[in-house]
């Protein structure tokens, strides 16, 4: 899980441009949004396309989608249950 963990927060980086960070620099359990890495809704959307076009993941239901999306541990968690890549 922690390979999944350090591609997963690559991709948040890459997805979301966050210019200088580092996959190092987020914490497995830290809120992805709020006083956490700070992101917004438009992140969370971005997020969800990333969890489709990379593990095949489509997320319905937003009171899902923000449990899942919670931080980089709960993202990882989901990927390796439900992935369908």
């Amino acid at each position: 899980m922690e390979d999944l963990k350090i591609k997963l927060k690559q991709q948040i980086i890459d997805s979301l441009n966050l210019q200088g960070m580092k996959p190092e620099d987020i914490d497995d359990n830290a809120s992805l949004f709020g006083d956490g890495l700070g992101l917004d809704s438009i992140d969370s959307l971005e997020l969800m396309v990333l969890l489709e076009r990379s593990y095949g993941i489509k997320i319905e239901d937003a009171r899902e989608g923000r449990k899942i999306l919670t931080s980089v541990q709960t993202m990882a968690e989901y990927i390796q249950q439900h992935s369908k890549i």
